[in-house]
């Protein structure tokens, strides 16, 4: 299996010969050797490696969420590093500016994403796609994979009243396709008429997980530090919107448990293990986060044990969680707070009512169909 950037430089880097190139990357950005993709394309004969841009995290992926990342030079390289999350002047830079693309012929992409719709560096690309459209610059996306595979779509779609730097575009929570698959689904829907290409991998099926690369894992933001953690992400993170809820970070396995120091993990875990939740166990547990909420606070918690990744339908379990949480706890979960990241107000509003999550997630099928044949012809792989 080749990644896009592998596959760009047995072509000897055609598509970028003679131009003057801005990368946007981070410590994902790496050959199957180590090699930085900012090193290998300063290092290409033909290319002008002008200006590097890395997303939130920074260019090492080391900083937390609320962090800005200030711009730079990048120290081996000696090019421009501007940063795509940083707040100057009381405004937040989330996107290239028009200074930062002066003098550039094309913007290459090659970040890894996790494959949920709430992260980040897909709201990165939609915003440097647009930008680079309006600037008439050549968009090229070196691809990588889906970690949690490319078959299984999942989750409610985005309304429009939710989009935000957490959520760029009506995707689904869990929505099965790479990040140049992505891009030509963000181009063609938003008409954005940029001159997008795609460096496809090969090699590469839609139902590989990570593992069956045979590519390092890199952990890709500080809090997802495995497989198996980004294999309950989609269905976990939706509980990150509470203030008063933990989903693990400050502990050794974030989102992989979820809990507070309010809830009664061991009636939640019993009404969770009767229902029909396939292919994932819940153990109820403790654990005392070090930083970020609950910190210092000990927390029954939820141990979300995988039984079966092919079998496991993560945003249903999100769901399955929290409509648990509010049979037990209904006035300490506020199911406003997890709008942002759930997008979908009838799904929150039936929770609330009380509605069985089995019915509540069956009435998404209707517009994951409609998203499945949107996406069907900007897909790259078989």
């Amino acid at each position: 299996m080749k990644t896009g950037l592998e596959v760009l430089a047995a072509r000897e880097f055609d598509l970028l010969r003679g131009k003057r190139v801005g990368l946007i990357t981070n410590h994902t950005g790496l050959a199957r050797d180590g090699r930085r993709t900012a090193d290998i394309l300063a290092a290409a004969t033909g290319v002008k490696l002008a200006a590097l841009f890395s997303p939130q995290h920074g260019p090492a992926g080391r900083l937390e969420d609320e962090d800005y990342v200030p711009s730079a030079t990048d120290p081996a390289t000696g090019v421009p590093l501007y940063s795509l999350f940083d707040r100057i002047n009381g405004n937040e830079v989330l996107r290239p500016t028009a200074a930062m693309l002066s003098g550039l012929d094309a913007l290459v992409y090659d970040i890894q994403d996790v494959g949920a719709r709430f992260y980040t560096y897909i709201t990165t690309l939609g915003y440097a796609l647009e930008e680079a459209a309006g600037a008439g610059l050549e968009f090229i996306v070196l691809d990588r994979p889906n970690p949690i595979n490319g078959r299984d779509v999942q989750g409610p779609v985005l309304e429009s009243k939710y989009f935000s730097f957490i959520g760029y575009f009506p995707l689904p929570v869990r929505h099965g396709m790479t990040v140049g698959e992505l891009a030509r689904l963000f181009n063609a829907e938003k008409k954005l008429k940029a001159k997008l290409q795609v460096v496809t991998m090969e090699g590469w099926k839609r139902e590989h997980w990570y593992d069956d690369t045979g590519l390092p894992w890199v952990d890709p933001s500080p809090n997802l530090h495995s497989l198996a953690a980004a294999t309950v992400y989609p269905g976990s993170c939706l509980l990150e919107g509470a203030l008063n809820f933990s989903v693990g970070r400050g502990t050794d396995r974030p989102f992989e448990m979820v809990g507070a120091p309010w809830l009664n993990a061991q009636a939640c875990a019993a009404i969770l293990n009767q229902r029909p939740v396939r292919a994932v166990r819940f153990i109820p547990r403790k654990f005392t986060p070090t930083w970020s909420r609950c910190a210092g606070q000990e927390c029954q918690a939820l141990d979300l044990l995988v039984l079966d990744r092919e079998g496991l339908n993560s945003v249903e379990m999100g769901v399955e969680i929290i409509g648990a949480i509010l049979k037990l706890h209904p006035k300490l979960l506020d199911v406003d707070s997890l709008m942002p990241l759930l997008g979908h107000q009838e799904t929150a509003r039936a929770l609330q009512r009380g509605d069985d999550p089995v019915d509540v997630s069956g009435r998404w099928h209707r517009s994951l169909a409609a998203f499945c044949k949107k996406r069907a012809p900007h897909l790259l792989y078989t």
